[in-house]
């Protein structure tokens, strides 16, 4: 079960510093311009109750926050999204694009944190109950080259402050995950300067029918 037949749901996914921030943008404005209805959200947050846990989860001074503990919290702000964001805009027929979303937690948690795929998997039945992206757009670029980019951003939050081999983890995981989900996952190569990824971008877009 991909998201509602009515809507249609993008996720943008990927490690850190891959750039999905600035490819957001020129996504909402590509589908704006082809006179799509765009619901822009994030993960974790989106909502009130979920900028709250956005703000626990990022918060440097939470370092002895449990994987499992990260991982309902995850899950718990991504339940309060979809209730009070995404469900509501894909009924509506909107187009969702959605920086990260439950392929994250199969990344972050599963992967980095170690806590395995079935474990996710588990959660995020209960929680999504098959809710999933149409399209999820995963923005790959090499550990070391990602880390160097978030360097020059400023203050790290308490998950850029994780070890490479934490990153190179989440990086595996997202692309175990990709392989498993052929039918909506597209890997872009994220390690160029803007305007190569969006080349690779909007190819994808212009052959999706259903945009």
């Amino acid at each position: 079960m991909t998201a509602d037949k009515n809507g249609f749901f993008i996720s943008l996914e990927g490690g850190e510093g891959a750039g999905k921030s600035t490819q957001n943008k020129r996504i909402v404005e590509w589908l704006q311009v082809r006179g799509k209805t765009v619901v822009e959200t994030r993960e974790p947050g989106g909502t009130p109750v979920s900028e709250q846990v956005r703000q626990l989860l990022l918060d440097t001074r939470n370092a002895g926050l449990n994987p499992t503990a990260e991982l309902l919290l995850m899950f718990a702000a991504r339940s309060q999204l979809v209730q009070e964001v995404i469900g509501p805009a894909l009924d509506a027929g909107h187009v969702v694009v959605c920086d990260r979303f439950a392929d994250a937690s199969f990344a972050y948690q599963g992967g980095g944190r170690e806590l395995g795929a079935a474990t996710v998997a588990q959660v995020e039945k209960i929680v999504l109950q098959g809710l999933r992206p149409d399209l999820t757009l995963l923005f790959d670029v090499p550990v070391e080259l990602g880390m160097r980019r978030v360097a020059g951003r400023g203050a790290a939050d308490r998950f850029e402050n994780e070890t490479l081999a934490f990153f190179e983890r989440v990086r595996n995981a997202y692309l175990e995950r990709a392989a498993a989900h052929p039918d909506r996952f597209h890997i872009i190569d994220a390690s160029g300067n803007e305007e190569q990824v969006w080349r690779q971008v909007e190819t994808i877009l212009e052959g999706e029918p259903r945009l």
